[in-house]
């Protein structure tokens, strides 16, 4: 794009983003500040940098100032942008659920490992896990819950616009506080039970001080879970303990240093077989349980 005598240069707006990110005190000023102008401007991040020179229109000066002040106000990119990729595929995000993160993806390598014919996920969301695990087994059956009626019209949108909405099946579901066993007998249950169940619940302690775009922007509920940060994996491990179904193997997305506690909570509910998958840092971030009989490893 030649520049223009009403065109800005790409270059002058970038640096005037990432100073004024830096100045904020935003982790990553440039790669923000990147992706922003990239989505805005319609070029890649490779092009931002090798011809500073490009011209923005006055439209795009205008949207990218305003991307900016969004930003400066410590609302997430992906919710400026309005999407976010995870796995496979693409997701619409807004405040209604978290946005997606990477350490979640662990949940969704535990199911394409295990190949479930029959999945539960409590606490669905923007509907990442079930979506990716149903873009990736298509033989699976997946019933998704949450307790937000926002998250799951958001789940929903997002399952049409993949074409994967006849694959999962989404309920209001009874995440703590609530009765979890009464919520899933509303569901018509596929066979006795469910193959596996994977869980990301709100496992923050109350008072623990995070970023603002987290506390400020997203759903206070899916972040924080009681004083201690153990309140939901009490009451939904509990719930599926004493559940009218029976369930071969669970995977819990954890907190760093929750792994021992976690872990006893679910041999607790009769998991037989415990293991902690880990990142490459070696921070556990997964919780995996098995019954008595359940194929495979939980390492």
């Amino acid at each position: 794009m030649a520049s223009g005598s009403h065109d800005a240069p790409v270059g002058d707006a970038l640096n005037a983003a990432i100073d004024a990110f830096g100045a904020a005190g935003i982790e990553t000023p440039r790669l923000d500040a990147e992706v922003l102008l990239s989505e805005i401007a319609g070029l890649d991040r490779a092009a931002l940098i090798a011809d500073p020179g490009a011209g923005l229109r006055p439209a795009q000066s205008r949207a990218f100032s305003e991307a900016v002040r969004r930003r400066l106000r410590r609302e997430p990119v992906a919710y400026i942008l309005g999407r976010k990729g995870f796995r496979r595929i693409e997701l619409e995000v807004d405040p209604r659920a978290l946005i997606p993160r990477p350490e979640t993806e662990h949940l969704v390598e535990l199911a394409v490992e295990r190949e479930p014919g029959t999945l539960l996920e409590i606490g669905v969301g923007s509907g990442a896990v079930s979506l990716a695990v149903a873009e990736e087994l298509p033989g699976c059956r997946i019933t998704a819950t949450d307790t937000s009626p926002g998250a799951l019209e958001l789940a929903a949108a997002n399952a049409a616009r993949l074409g994967l909405a006849d694959r999962v099946e989404l309920v209001e579901g009874t995440l703590p506080p609530g009765n979890f066993a009464t919520g899933i007998e509303a569901v018509s249950l596929p066979g006795a039970g469910f193959d596996l169940i994977l869980a990301n619940l709100p496992y923050v302690a109350d008072g623990v001080a995070l970023e603002p775009e987290i506390t400020e922007w997203e759903p206070r509920s899916a972040v924080f879970s009681g004083p201690t940060g153990y309140e939901a994996f009490e009451s939904v491990i509990g719930e599926i303990a004493g559940a009218p179904f029976e369930v071969a193997a669970i995977g819990l997305e954890i907190g760093q240093g929750q792994d021992e506690r976690v872990a006893r909570l679910v041999r607790e509910a009769g998991f037989t077989r415990i293991g902690v998958r880990r990142d490459l840092a070696g921070i556990g971030r997964v919780v995996v349980g098995l019954k008595q009989g359940a194929a495979g490893s939980p390492d």
